[in-house]
């Protein structure tokens, strides 16, 4: 059944979202919103050495702001400014960098030459590389040093990941913030070729509004939301709901049962480090000292930060526990008659879980989350359809 379309003013879905939240909103939101996000200037560097000697804290520290974002919706005060941006995306200052690596697929069709910054063990970059690796998409991938960072000198925004997208024959580069609205865009784009990447940001434009406790914040209202038209022959208004809400959740809920658990003790925090740096290839990337400090000093931050997130996050006084509740939840609402959330292919939701979950992978807490779950088979169907990019059929290029 198609969706008839009401377009309402940056004002009227501001109310619709915050104030009337209670409320179904069946639209599709015709507006330019975005997904930049403001960011403090990077501070000063103070010397090598010192970075050094202070790296598991920044390490700490960087983990711990990205992964203890507010699970509820901030409140707004009636009333407040809005302010839209123009060519909000279109970044010309970004320094030519040698690709850590480069992601092949067959999807080459599309006219995209797109590169991902990241830490490779970073929940949401592995979100955004399992989506991306799902439809068969080639990227190249810049590996983020967490301590120095600079390879964001071009960016205000110090998260990642951060996606550069470029379209065939265009000059113009476009930094795309934020893992789901990174996603929400692509995916708009695969089930809409005909309106092109440019079309397509104007429904992500950030809205600038001033909060209860009058900070200035921007953020994307409508970020789980796909855009496209009357022509594209979707899935009900049910399975699109249960589809973003599933999404929301992977990125309020269960994304905060993770680094709790790989940190809960300090041998575990110890070897999720050395796992990091194995899969982020720290050798290459770091000298044997600068290593070190990482692993040693970095998992004993951790180790700390992680019994915060606990706290903050009300799991369990065995962590293990919460997240063994987490994964039954998300099997549960699968059910024994679906393969994927999404039926016979997984959907975004699915892929949004799988991505998170893969960045422990290496992790004792895995080995303990399948002898102690049923989700192990969800989890390999899912990791051979990303690997074998059976999203790529449905791909219409």
């Amino acid at each position: 059944m198609a969706i008839r379309l009401r377009v309402f003013n940056s004002f009227q879905i501001v109310n619709l979202l915050t104030h009337k939240g209670n409320q179904k909103c069946p639209i599709i939101f015709q507006q330019r919103w975005s997904s930049v996000l403001n960011a403090s200037p990077p501070k000063k560097q103070f010397g090598r050495k010192l970075m050094l000697g202070l790296a598991a804290a920044g390490v700490g520290v960087g983990i711990y702001s990205y992964l203890s974002k507010p699970g509820q919706e901030s409140k707004y005060r009636s009333g407040v400014a809005l302010t839209e941006i123009t060519d909000f995306t279109r970044n010309d200052n970004i320094m030519d960098i040698k690709p850590s690596r480069e992601v092949s697929g067959p999807a080459t069709g599309l006219g995209l030459n797109l590169t991902l910054y990241q830490y490779q063990t970073c929940p949401f970059c592995c979100k955004v590389r399992s989506f991306l690796e799902f439809y068969g998409v080639p990227y190249k991938v810049i590996e983020v040093n967490p301590v120095m960072r600079q390879q964001l000198k071009f960016s205000k925004y110090k998260k990642v990941p951060i996606l550069i997208a470029q379209e065939k024959d265009s000059s113009k580069k476009h930094q795309l913030n934020d893992s789901s609205v990174i996603i929400s865009i692509l995916g708009s784009m695969f089930v809409d070729f005909s309106s092109g990447m440019e079309t397509i940001l104007k429904y992500y434009v950030p809205m600038s509004y001033t909060n209860e406790d009058g900070k200035t914040v921007e953020e994307v209202m409508n970020k789980y939301f796909l855009m496209f038209g009357d022509n594209y022959k979707h899935k009900n208004d049910d399975y699109l709901k249960k589809e973003r809400q599933w999404r929301k959740w992977a990125d309020n809920e269960f994304v905060h049962v993770l680094s709790p658990n790989i940190y809960r003790t300090f041998d575990e925090a110890l070897q999720a480090f050395n796992y990091f740096s194995e899969v982020g290839e720290w050798e290459k990337n770091f000298s044997t000292i600068e290593r070190l400090i990482v692993i040693y000093v970095g998992a004993t931050a951790m180790y700390f930060v992680g019994k915060r997130l606990k706290k903050k996050h009300a799991l369990k006084e065995d962590v293990r526990q919460s997240l063994y509740d987490a994964c039954k939840k998300w099997m549960k609402e699968i059910g024994s008659k679906k393969k994927f959330m999404g039926g016979e292919l997984p959907n975004l939701a699915d892929l949004a879980v799988y991505g998170m979950l893969s960045s422990i992978e290496g992790c004792s807490t895995f080995q303990d989350l399948l002898a102690n779950t049923n989700i192990s088979p969800w989890y390999y169907n899912v990791k051979e359809a990303v690997n074998n990019h059976y999203g790529y059929q449905k791909l219409k290029i």
